[in-house]
């Protein structure tokens, strides 16, 4: 047996800082529920104090989970530290993670502080976390940028003032693995209490070694990685937790390292994302991108077909990525819809089955063969939906290389019946310019993007659209056999996203 690492999710706080990568309540508490399942240790929910809408995720998130420790960041502020433990306290197992930086740079510049001044204040900041919570993690930000001999001695107060896991991050991305060990060795060898905390690591990719800093950092003693999935995160992301968790299963022999992870939910971890955020991963993205199990090669295709070992150092089956095979048609009744559901990995409420078996049902009548992918695509993200303001009744497209593209569009709002026709270039773009003129409002298109779902001429499409209205961005998803109206839902579900969150704010504002 290896030693125990503890895998500690930022998805939700340092990846949604990721440009455009935010996600809003619905969508949060569905991928929290995935890293459940998924089995990390720690969630670290979000930036309490931020916003209220983090305020509220984080809260709705600790209310909601339960397989796993719900953490909340704090700057070293009474207020920070408060609104992190209102939010959090709802958990089982509730953390707060607080942080100072501790660079030279960022001591003379950001905080303008001494350092004396900056121990004195994480000093008293982590014991005031500890009259809340028994867990509390100290950060030290820009940690790879100061002095080792002056970590040491501020992690021996914080941990003698009450912090159980200490934080050494390479914010910056800026050290390189050889660097990393012996910095956290030196700290180590001029502590006299970093044995009583747990030394954790979080490592940003600037300069594409995240995953190899994190790995390094096992070996001066760290036991807990901080990562994300597939790696998002501000500038150049993080540590990719999948990356992370299939480098401790396959090199065991080298790295002495286990987890609690359960590695066929990391296929499905990754897709969730992307469907939330609209950002897919590279082709070529390690465990979990499209071609990471493809071989084209003759002679790679040849000694997989003879021996998989040869060719493939892991299994497609051990991240959850099973074999495509037409399981359903149109005459497949709801038991059977149900139980290949549930053999897919999805629990789903009455509701949402009876929701699923309707669009599986339509889906059949379009396709000839069903594949899990179809499946899971009308499952993933299909209930992080918000109200309906507007709904699609009918469109009827006219397009063609010698005549000008039009689209007439006919939307429902609250039972009425609104239709608008406009002109564009392409149908598309008379698509949205219709939806456009019927909300009323100004709407910019930030990006588009199709793909197919499966393979085939019947293929469902997949959209993603982008939009901004008042400096903030929405995206919508659609999905259909056909792209045009793929792309006229994935445009409605945004602009519907956009309504209802300023109908929200309208709200508040009116009642405060």
């Amino acid at each position: 047996m290896g030693k125990n690492i503890k895998i500690f999710d930022t998805t939700l706080r340092d990846g949604e800082q990721s440009p455009g990568c935010s996600m809003n309540l619905k969508e949060k508490i569905q991928m929290a529920k995935q890293l459940e399942y998924l089995k990390v240790d720690i969630i670290e929910a979000g930036f309490a104090i931020a916003s209220e809408g983090d305020f509220t995720s984080v809260k709705e998130i600790a209310k909601t989970i339960k397989g796993c420790t719900i953490a909340s960041l704090a700057r070293a502020l009474p207020k920070d530290i408060d609104y992190a433990w209102e939010a959090v306290k709802y958990a089982d197992r509730p953390r707060i993670h607080t942080f100072i930086a501790t660079s030279d740079i960022h001591m003379k510049y950001k905080l303008k502080m001494k350092p004396d001044e900056v121990v004195q204040r994480a000093v008293n900041m982590v014991r005031y976390a500890k009259k809340y919570c028994e867990d509390i993690e100290f950060s030290a930000e820009d940690a790879t940028r100061s002095d080792p001999i002056f970590l040491a001695n501020l992690f021996d107060k914080v941990i003698e003032a009450g912090a159980t896991v200490i934080n050494i991050p390479d914010t910056v991305g800026y050290t390189t693995p050889d660097e990393y060990f012996k910095f956290l060795t030196k700290i180590k060898e001029n502590s006299s209490n970093i044995h009583r905390a747990e030394i954790s690591v979080h490592c940003h990719n600037d300069l594409g070694l995240a995953v190899a800093n994190t790995l390094a950092a096992a070996r001066a003693g760290a036991t807990q990685f901080e990562c994300t999935i597939n790696g998002i995160g501000e500038r150049a992301g993080n540590a990719a937790l999948e990356e992370i968790v299939m480098a401790i299963n396959t090199r065991k022999d080298i790295l002495s390292l286990e987890c609690n992870i359960d590695t066929t939910q990391i296929l499905r971890s990754s897709k969730l994302l992307s469907t939330i955020t609209g950002v897919q991963v590279q082709p070529n993205k390690a465990i979990v991108g499209a071609n990471a199990f493809a071989h084209e090669s003759g002679i790679h295709q040849h000694g997989v077909l003879e021996e998989k070992s040869t060719y493939e150092i892991m299994t497609p089956e051990s991240i959850g990525l099973t074999a495509n095979k037409m399981v359903l048609g149109k005459h497949s009744g709801r038991h059977a819809f149900e139980e290949r559901l549930k053999s897919l990995g999805y629990e789903l409420s009455e509701e949402e089955l009876s929701k699923a078996f309707k669009k599986f049902k339509d889906l059949a009548d379009k396709k000839k063969s069903v594949f899990n992918r179809d499946i899971e695509a009308i499952v993933t993200g299909d209930f992080i939906e918000v109200p309906q303001a507007y709904e699609l009744e009918s469109f009827v497209i006219n397009s063609g290389n010698i005549i000008t593209s039009t689209a007439t569009i006919a939307l429902k709002k609250q039972g009425e019946l609104i239709k608008e026709a406009m002109v564009g270039d392409g149908p598309v773009d008379a698509a949205f310019k219709s939806i456009e003129k019927i909300v009323g409002m100004e709407i910019i298109l930030e990006d588009y993007a199709l793909h197919s779902v499966t393979e085939g001429k019947d293929a469902q499409g997949e959209a993603i659209v982008k939009i901004s209205h008042n400096g903030k961005m929405y995206r919508g998803r659609g999905l259909s056999t056909d792209v045009v109206e793929a792309s006229i839902k994935a445009y409605l579900s945004a602009v519907n996203k956009m309504l209802y969150e300023e109908y929200q704010e309208d709200t508040k504002t009116k009642a405060s």
